[in-house]
């Protein structure tokens, strides 16, 4: 039947819904037995949005589409008092949204920040919105780069403040870095998850590390498709759509993204549970591959070794076991950079994916470390008045 699961699949669902389990159980067993072993994703959806409404009389809780760059573009913003600083966090991939799975670690963030998430140019709901002929040629780093700055100064207005946190993860932190160089005045803070340095030296270290692994564990598949694609990169650094996907395999499989993980399909998963997005929405996630094949030779030449210097207070949160963005890489930049403050973390135990594997950390780090800059400039009110206003 069209849009149903079964009972076994409504177990695994009630499961990942945790405290709501045991209610939503009981009520079960009340209804029919036909009627209680059918339940739609729909279903599962109106459960996720409930669960997770903001009720707080201060509160914020919108998913709406701004004109920006010429076309439509959405965001969702919440969080539990508007007296709250905003976090903007701008997703990686490129076209890999986080709007469709924040339900897993954003809920705490709430308390603290009015949280923007945002599907970029080409990703999620707004290539779902747009023509995809029309968009994709206009899928630079320069366009999505403005994409951001214009961002920026609209949540700024729309929502009263002076200034706001920039938070960029994976391919996000281009665009991120970027609005940090070009308008510091308006960031409290930046901050880098999985920062982007440099483009081949990225490529050179996460193929050495996968070939290393594959080596080492004797798995002669992936020792023959890795050495397939040697020299990786070129020795002119550029490099095909299939070579990255062949080497993204097995940097992922030997668990580069995820420590302890061969795959994605945790993540990939959860996004279907998401209260905010449709069908069309999850569709549209088919755009990721063009995207990346339009900006894949912007980032193979990316390199901001030359960047000494930044005028906001700038964070990075590195995972140890990275090898998508390598943290050596951007450890041995940041070391050298200067800036009003900057203050790296190191996440032992995360790759790639640090706000998935070590989420309760991450919150501390910022609540306590980053937050309080918003504070000292009178644009939040102390930690511990946070989501208390009436």
């Amino acid at each position: 039947m069209k849009n149903r699961v079964t009972r076994t699949t409504l177990g695994w669902i009630l499961q990942l819904l945790a405290c709501l389990a045991v209610p939503a159980a009981a009520q079960a067993q009340q209804e029919e037995p036909e009627k209680a072993a059918v339940r739609t994703f729909d279903d599962a959806h109106d459960i996720m949005r409930e669960a997770r409404r903001i009720t707080s009389p201060n509160g914020i809780e919108e998913l709406r589409a701004v004109e920006i760059g010429g076309i439509k573009q959405w965001i969702s913003v919440r969080g539990r008092d508007r007296r709250n600083p905003i976090l903007l966090f701008i997703h990686g991939g490129p076209a890999s949204t986080e709007m469709p799975v924040n339900w897993l670690y954003q809920g705490a963030w709430e308390d603290y920040f009015t949280v923007v998430q945002w599907d970029q140019r080409g990703a999620g709901k707004t290539a779902a919105s747009n023509d995809t002929a029309a968009v994709t040629p206009t899928i630079t780093i320069d366009r999505m780069t403005a994409d951001g700055e214009e961002l920026v100064a609209h949540l700024l207005q729309h929502y009263g403040k002076r200034k706001l946190f920039v938070m960029g993860h994976s391919w996000g932190t281009v665009i991120g870095l970027n609005i940090a160089r070009k308008h510091p005045e308006q960031l409290h803070a930046y901050i880098g998850m999985g920062q982007v340095i440099n483009g081949p030296e990225n490529e050179r270290v996460g193929y050495a590390f996968a070939l290393r692994e594959a080596r080492r564990s004797g798995n002669t598949q992936a020792v023959s498709e890795l050495e397939a694609i040697a020299p990786y990169p070129g020795p002119d650094g550029a490099l095909s759509f299939q070579q990255v996907l062949a080497q993204r395999k097995w940097v992922i499989y030997f668990g580069g993204l995820t420590a302890g993980r061969t795959n994605f399909d945790y993540e990939q998963n959860a996004r279907l549970l998401s209260p905010e997005y449709s069908a069309g929405d999850h569709a549209a996630g088919a755009s990721v591959g063009a995207t990346l094949v339009q900006l894949l030779p912007g980032l193979t030449r990316l390199d901001y070794r030359n960047v000494t210097r930044l005028e906001c207070p700038i964070f990075l949160v590195a995972g140890r076991r990275d090898y998508e963005t390598p943290s050596q890489i951007a450890a041995a930049w940041f070391a050298k950079l200067r800036a009003p403050v900057k203050r790296l973390f190191w996440f032992e135990h995360s790759a790639h994916m640090m706000h998935l594997e070590q989420p309760g950390k991450l919150l501390i780090h910022l609540v306590r470390d980053i937050r309080p800059l918003a504070e000292r400039a009178g644009d939040a009110a102390p930690a511990d008045q946070a989501g208390v206003a009436e």
